[in-house]
């Protein structure tokens, strides 16, 4: 049974990447004509689900910084959102059981509990998107997920006032577990870089998933703060690197088990669909509040734009509401039908979210601040004619030995702050920069800028950063990195001047170096 689940969600999922559209709408899909006609989530596809969010929560912790959620922009914005979401959308939800028949007996109760269910974006939806893009490491890609941890607080405080379930007296022996972590970070460098390390991360993350879930404290809670406890090892972003690919196929089990949740009725269906209208207002909140916060417009868009849908904390909220008697059952079916189409909505829309931005941005700086935030300061470099864009292994490497031939007219840009803030530390010329950013390619002085070297992770990214760039009247000339023979055709026809094969290349560059160590080469022979 599972593997027809899966088969179908694959071949749903291949049918819409062929068209564009991001594949966790087709396995949206996929559950939603499984159900239809007459299957029904299984206990082993929700187990599947359950370790995807699991996992998903704990590589979160793990490139999560603490810091990050005591920023006004990240803890304002989510109190205040989430109190005006819950007033004004419960008002319009007890407005319209006025005039809908299907809607009269609404009470005032349900209708609150309805909104703070919406009030919540998703964490599942968010993240993906954010990691398809290579944009979790951005400003508005870390102050959404500052957001979504900051409600995900918000959902579990419900839930143990609703169930009145407070949390054992042995919870407090959870703090045992501070002194305990050089033991944990032993057994991480014990754990080598192959097939032991992604085991020692479910290990982590099942743990700490199953020590709070035995002190009556929601496991995902869990599984959260394990992953933020083990986040300053050196090993952190490669442990979560090695968890992706497992994430992201149990995930797949996450939005099978979103279409499998029950077959509505015509009315449920179009009350499902009549609230993703409220969407616009979600975003536009986000945005406003974004804005009085003051943050830049280009930050303020895409954050609010990614966190513009319903979660699946809304279900589990939901869920809850019905098994208590608060809430009527058809309700957890309409939510669910919400949450879904807005999964479809956020993936979609997402996509051309620069593009979008591009063509709206004169309308949206009119919204901006005229004093900014220090992190929101466009940078300034020096007498820069090369610009390493992604420091990553590759953009180092790269970086290094241009450093080494022409010295402090070499600089380099990246989207994480931590990374470089190390890099400057340790004296090199680095900028903070979203390569993606129009915004700031138009207040950075690029006249003198020869050459642009983009190691990024993906394609995508090169393509959107070479389209920011061409925009923005650059004139030098741009280089990129290919992983796949068959990315170089697509990169030179966007716009890049020069494309190197990442392994072909290597290997040239490997066997150079080789045989100048011993001071060879075949030609002399």
């Amino acid at each position: 049974m599972e593997y027809s689940f899966l088969l179908f969600a694959f071949i749903c999922g291949l049918s819409v990447k062929l068209i564009g559209i991001p594949p966790l709408v087709g396995y949206l899909l996929a559950g939603f004509i499984l159900h239809a006609v007459g299957f029904n989530a299984t206990e082993e596809l929700t187990t599947i689900a359950n370790l995807g969010i699991t996992i998903m929560l704990f590589t979160i912790g793990l490139k999560l910084n603490i810091r990050d959620l005591g920023r006004r922009e990240v803890w304002a914005n989510s109190l205040l959102h989430t109190t005006a979401w819950v007033a004004l959308c419960s008002s319009i939800l007890y407005g319209a059981a006025v005039v809908i028949s299907y809607l009269t007996e609404l009470s005032i109760a349900s209708a609150l509990l309805i909104a703070f269910a919406l009030s919540f974006s998703s964490t599942v939806c968010v993240v993906k998107v954010l990691e398809e893009s290579g944009e979790s490491k951005t400003r508005h890609g870390k102050i959404a997920i500052g957001v979504l941890v900051m409600q995900d607080i918000f959902a579990v405080v419900f839930m143990v006032v609703a169930t009145g379930k407070i949390p054992s007296v042995y919870a407090l022996l959870l703090l045992l577990l501070i002194p305990l972590m050089p033991v944990f970070y032993r057994i991480i460098n014990k754990s080598g870089h192959g097939e032991l390390l992604p085991l020692t991360g479910f290990i982590f993350a099942l743990g700490g998933y199953h020590l709070f879930e035995a002190v009556n404290i929601k496991g995902d809670l869990g599984a959260l703060l394990a992953g933020l406890l083990l986040a300053r090892h050196g090993k952190a972003v490669e442990l979560a690197k090695s968890l992706m690919s497992f994430k992201d196929l149990f995930l797949i089990g996450f939005f099978l088990s979103i279409g499998l949740t029950a077959l509505p009725d015509t009315p449920m269906l179009l009350t499902g669909l009549a609230l993703c209208l409220l969407l616009p207002l979600k975003f536009a909140m986000f945005y406003f509040l974004f804005m009085a916060l003051r943050l830049r417009a280009r930050t303020a868009f895409l954050s609010s734009l990614v966190l513009g849908n319903y979660s699946e904390f809304g279900l589990i909220v939901g869920a809850l509401a019905v098994s208590l008697g608060m809430l009527d059952a058809n309700w957890l079916v309409i939510i669910a039908i919400s949450v879904s189409t807005s999964f479809v909505f956020t993936s979609i829309a997402y996509k051309s979210s620069h593009q979008q931005y591009n063509r709206f941005k004169e309308s949206l700086k009119r919204f901006e601040k005229t004093e900014r935030l220090n992190e929101d300061i466009y940078p300034v470099m020096t007498n820069a004619q090369f610009l390493v864009i992604g420091m990553g292994r590759v953009g180092i490497g790269a970086f290094t030995s241009l450093s080494n031939l022409a010295k402090d007219v070499v600089w380099g840009m990246d989207a994480d702050r931590a990374k470089i803030n190390s890099l400057k530390h340790q004296g090199h010329n680095v900028v903070l920069g979203d390569g993606e950013d129009i915004d700031l390619w138009e207040n950075l002085d690029m006249s003198q800028v020869r050459l642009i070297l983009l190691a990024l992770p993906s394609i995508e990214d090169a393509i959107n950063v070479t389209s920011q760039l061409k925009q923005a009247k650059y004139e030098g000339k741009i280089a990129a990195i290919a992983r796949y023979q068959d990315e170089v055709d697509i990169l030179l026809d966007n716009g890049v001047d020069k494309v190197f094969n990442f392994f072909t290349d290597a290997g040239l560059g490997f066997a150079e170096e080789s045989l100048s160590y011993i001071g060879d080469h075949p030609a002399a022979k």
